[in-house]
């Protein structure tokens, strides 16, 4: 069973990092002013406003800045302030026992896939495919909040995830499985194979969604996936949303699917909005969840945070 980190309250700190790309300063103050008026008190981390090129400080430093997070008994959630490329860098160097040990929510999406995926499978904790910094602000759709505030708010099971209304989930493989869910961007996974990080899909339901890659770029990508293995003993498939994918020879994200997704036989739902789309689904990664294509349904089937 994973670990679940203690559940958020208004008036917990928050710790913000950025973990991978740098992101302008002036974005997470003001971020940060919609947080402090949600009712959080935040800290930011020592590095989180470095602006080094492709990635915001050293891998030393943005360690230094998570362990600080995690060490802190304050901090009560851990924010990336957005994803981008890099954060794998740090994993060398971060200690997953300490981690462990202190369980946290940590939550985000992009190249933070790839964190939540390895403190799951090296610390045992469930994180969330969810907001990062980026996403508190007025505009911010509620259906995403009340997604957020349902999987780290509240210990009520079991939680199904439903799209917005208009937005039709869509089983095309039969089945009904139940298993951790694992996954995220597609990119960021991809950069993990043949690495001692990649991601493990045994006997787990896997989640896949990607933005701004045109189709052929789509293809490549999952098929090094199908060749690495990692359909091989999932239990399930989800397919996110391709958001703003354009088009490469005449082929969508939808036919790649078809061509490339379907034939595996996995029980497989697509269309789910999570992550990189407008609408943003809580997902939480290493929790067990329900995927029943006869029923078009996902359910999370436990409680993610504990009282």
């Amino acid at each position: 069973m994973a670990i679940k980190p203690p559940m958020l309250h208004r008036g917990d700190t928050v710790g913000i990092v950025t973990l991978g790309s740098p992101l302008d300063a002036h974005i997470i103050d003001a971020r940060i002013q919609t947080l402090e008026h949600m009712g959080f008190n935040v800290l930011v981390g020592k590095y989180a406003y470095l602006y080094n090129g492709i990635v915001a400080s050293s891998a030393e430093q943005r360690a230094d800045d998570l362990m600080t997070m995690f060490e802190n008994r304050r901090v009560k959630m851990i924010l990336p302030t957005r994803g981008g490329t890099g954060v794998k860098d740090i994993f060398p160097i971060i200690d997953f026992n300490v981690i462990k040990n202190n369980p946290k929510i940590v939550t985000g999406y992009s190249d933070i896939t790839i964190l939540l995926n390895i403190l799951y499978q090296r610390s045992d904790l469930i994180t969330f495919q969810s907001l990062l910094l980026i996403d508190f602000n007025t505009i911010t759709p509620g259906y995403n909040f009340n997604q957020f505030f349902a999987a780290t708010s509240t210990t009520s099971s079991p939680r199904v995830i439903q799209n917005p209304p208009g937005m039709p989930l869509h089983s095309l493989i039969p089945g009904n499985v139940t298993g951790p869910i694992v996954g995220g961007n597609l990119t960021s996974l991809v950069g993990t194979l043949g690495t001692s990080y990649e991601i493990d899909t045994s006997g787990k339901i896997i989640l896949i969604e990607e933005t701004h890659e045109p189709t052929n770029t789509i293809y490549r990508y999952l098929t090094q996936l199908i060749m690495a293995g990692k359909f091989d003993d999932c239990i399930g498939i989800v397919m996110g949303q391709c958001t703003n994918c354009s088009i490469s020879y005449r082929t969508s994200y939808n036919n790649l699917i078809q061509d490339l997704i379907v034939p595996i036989g996995k029980p497989l739902m697509t269309n789910v909005s999570t992550a990189h789309s407008y609408y943003k689904a809580a997902i939480p990664i290493g929790a067990q969840l329900n995927l029943n294509t006869f029923n078009n349904t996902l359910t999370v089937r436990e409680a993610t945070v504990t009282a």
